[in-house]
């Protein structure tokens, strides 16, 4: 349950007014590999992700977008077994480079940039700033959404009130 209100509120905020590329796509992904069960963890980040594109509006790369939220939900499903603060922080870099690779090799391969390697490095370096940001809001809302989980699954237990963890 908990898990659920943390991805409706993420969603909320890639929604609302924001800096360009200050999002919490990365994080939701990784959260979502982490806490949902095996019924929801595939398909409900990607789900909300493509509802939240409906609303904020398509883009040529989206399929290179969709199949990065993808990759990185797997990497959460795999960071559940070995979960500390250390792993998180550097799934939340991994995912920000996974997703940095393969959306702007997307960006590449529709032709915005020439089809030889120096239109694909130049592809990267131009990219460098958004990166930067992606990066840094990656690392904030995976802290947020990590830190506010375990805090409240923590006082949870402790006072005994374990239904609201139910996912």
């Amino acid at each position: 349950m908990l898990a659920f209100v943390i991805l409706i509120i993420g969603i909320a905020l890639r929604i609302i007014p924001h800096t360009p590329n200050f999002s919490p796509l990365i994080a939701i992904a990784l959260f979502s590999g982490v806490y949902l069960n095996k019924r929801y963890n595939l398909w409900l980040p990607l789900l909300l992700i493509i509802l939240s594109d409906l609303i904020i509006g398509l883009h040529q790369v989206i399929l290179f977008t969709w199949g990065a939220i993808f990759l990185i939900t797997l990497l959460g499903i795999f960071l559940r077994k070995y979960k500390n603060t250390l792993t998180v922080i550097f799934s939340g870099i991994l995912g920000a480079l996974i997703f940095f690779i393969i959306t702007n090799f997307g960006v590449w391969i529709l032709g915005w940039y020439p089809q030889n390697l120096t239109g694909l490095i130049g592809c990267y370096i131009m990219a460098l700033p958004f990166f930067r940001i992606t990066l840094m809001s990656t690392i904030f809302y995976v802290t947020c959404f990590f830190g506010i989980y375990e805090l409240v699954a923590f006082l949870a237990k402790k006072h005994n009130l374990v239904k609201i963890l139910v996912h």
